[in-house]
């Protein structure tokens, strides 16, 4: 324990010297085009430190660790309640028309999390990339969130209120003490995030969830205390992708000398989750057998953790910027200075297959061929241990082929819809 606080703290100390760059070429781009593929999608983003100038309301600084959000296409939140509940929304020949931003704050007493609806206000407050932040567009995006009702229904800590400067109005201290960390992320920070198509039924599974991490908040039978090491924003984004089948979930409440040495953190779980959901070794028969989320999700979803369209993308502040600074930090929590989790870093940032949708689909076409061509007979498999031992092994080889070639087949569909790439 005692070597593992020491890495810690050196984590810390070397980690946070540098500026993060969030000008490395990522998937963003035409966002109708990857929606209009891939309809059901989360998407998990770590977040910078914020850093407000003085004489704009509430003093916002955060620390070098960070923040995270969670964005779900084709959810919603149901309308006409005062507090947010979530359902899964179609829209006309089914696609879901948007979605909603999900941010986990420890302002809040009566919920764990809150609701923003529609991708780019949630993101970007609705400014386009280039667009300054002023101190006009500063309150314009403020009057649009409160428009939106984001806290509806939210009651937030007494020590929220008190520390603004004087003369302000509860509701309005709601959206300035909240703002670039619930809503409008761009405006005071970067971000990196990974982006996970889902199906339907998983988006289903992950709203269920989600609502019911809420439920004991709303009825009042519990107060909300937001914990970094029990019970953090990435625990709820990690626990619903869990839901969802790509992972184990990781555990929240454990005791204190527990959850210090192995609690999630934001920039640490984007490098977790992309290389997760690209793990094209699951797409070996023997590799998934071994794997008890890969097994679950098939049995449960019938798709492996892994697929096409999961991709990266970085993106910074908005700049010019008048309210926050804009040279932000984002800390991995490793083992400096021989630690893992740089390397993976830039390694997901040089590999173009998770950056180009097209490059995307090219690669796992092309491990989808070769996990269908090096398919062997059932009865190979069973006369080898442990398959033989293993009742449910049938049915589990069964669902993995029909998964890769259901997989396979909808990407060749997605080319004849919108060529991106020459798949064959």
């Amino acid at each position: 324990m005692a070597r593992r606080l020491a890495f810690l703290l050196a984590a810390f100390c070397l980690a946070g010297c540098s500026v993060a760059r969030f000008d490395i070429p990522g998937a963003g781009g035409d966002e109708a085009a990857y929606a209009d593929l891939h309809p059901y999608y989360a998407e998990y983003c770590a977040l910078s430190q914020i850093e407000k100038k003085p004489g704009f309301g509430a003093d916002i600084r955060g620390g070098i660790g960070g923040h995270s959000v969670f964005y779900l296409n084709g959810a919603c939140r149901v309308a006409g309640l005062a507090y947010p509940v979530l359902e899964v929304c179609d829209g006309a020949g089914g696609q879901p028309p948007d979605g909603v931003g999900l941010s986990m704050n420890a302002h809040f007493v009566n919920a764990k999390w809150v609701a923003t609806p529609g991708r780019e206000f949630f993101f970007h407050g609705g400014l386009m990339p280039d667009a300054p932040v002023t101190r006009d567009t500063y309150a314009r995006v403020q009057r649009e969130a409160k428009r939106l009702r984001i806290y509806e229904g939210i009651v937030f800590h007494p020590w929220v209120f008190a520390a603004m400067p004087p003369g302000w109005a509860p509701e309005d201290t709601k959206y300035e003490a909240s703002v670039a960390t619930d809503y409008a992320i761009s405006l005071g920070r970067g971000r990196y995030c990974a982006r996970v198509p889902v199906s339907r039924t998983q988006m289903a599974a992950m709203v269920k969830f989600l609502n019911e991490q809420n439920a004991p908040y709303r009825s009042g039978a519990q107060v909300f205390e937001w914990s970094v090491f029990s019970d953090n924003c990435i625990h709820l984004a990690h626990n619903a992708l869990a839901v969802a089948g790509l992972w184990a979930p990781w555990r929240i409440h454990r005791p204190f000398l527990v959850s210090v040495f192995d609690f999630p953190t934001p920039k640490n779980e984007f490098v977790n989750l992309m290389r997760r959901a690209n793990d094209r070794r699951l797409l070996d028969l023997a590799q998934a057998y071994r794997d008890p989320a890969a097994r679950r999700s098939l049995a449960e979803y019938g798709r492996l953790p892994v697929g096409p369209g999961v991709l990266a993308e970085s993106r910074g502040p908005q700049r010019p910027n008048e309210v926050y600074d804009t040279d932000l930090k984002l800390i991995f929590y490793d083992a400096p200075p021989f630690g893992p989790y740089q390397g993976w870093f830039a390694a997901i940032f040089s590999d173009p297959a998770v950056l180009d949708l097209g490059r995307n689909g090219k690669a796992f076409a092309a491990a989808y061929r070769d996990a269908e061509a090096d398919r062997r007979p059932l009865g190979w498999w069973q006369e080898r241990s442990p398959y033989a031992e293993d009742p449910a092994f049938p049915a589990f080889y069964d669902k993995f082929y029909q998964a890769v070639a259901q997989e396979h087949m909808r990407l060749r569909g997605m080319e004849q819809r919108r060529p991106l790439a020459t798949l064959d």
